[in-house]
């Protein structure tokens, strides 16, 4: 258990880290696209394209992050007023909803990703594969970091963690 926790631990640092890096390279490029619209009067015909891209990878990267914090919608206020057993339970019940809808997402989001291997990007000439796969590796993600909050739940009670080491 210890060594799962360990590498949930290194999972979400490493979505963190992918987070802020996409959200990093969308507002880069979007404040880019406004400089070549506005400014210069010749908007990049690229760079609006990356920046959504960059945000979908950014959401889905930090999806992990905020179950890990706990900061995904809760039943939480049901759970304190249950007693603890049963709050535990209830904890459990919802988390394992989440992993059933995110190993449904991995597997919607792998199948898209392969439909869509030949497609291009609009004004670019990379596959828009690389945008959708940010479900299924955003999925995998997210499960491992909800199995790590059951099992800390199960282990200390339902406490939350709230730091991610970064």
């Amino acid at each position: 258990m210890g060594l799962f926790l360990k590498f949930e631990d290194l999972t979400t640092g490493i979505a963190l880290r992918l987070s802020i890096l996409f959200l990093v390279i969308a507002t880069s490029l979007a404040l880019y696209q406004v400089t070549t619209r506005f400014v210069f009067g010749h908007p990049s015909t690229w760079s609006e394209v990356i920046t959504r891209s960059a945000m979908i990878w950014s959401i889905f990267t930090g999806v992990a992050v905020a179950f890990r914090h706990g900061s995904m919608i809760a039943v939480e206020i049901i759970q304190r007023m249950l007693p603890r057993r049963l709050g535990l339970a209830l904890y459990l019940f919802a988390s394992s909803l989440s992993v059933i809808f995110f190993s449904i997402l991995f597997w919607q989001g792998w199948s898209m990703t392969e439909r869509v291997m030949r497609q291009k990007l609009a004004a670019l000439e990379i596959s828009i594969a690389w945008v959708y796969a940010a479900l299924p590796v955003g999925s995998v993600f997210t499960i491992i970091a909800v199995l790590a909050c059951m099992l800390r739940a199960w282990q200390d009670g339902l406490e939350p963690l709230t730091e991610v080491k970064a």
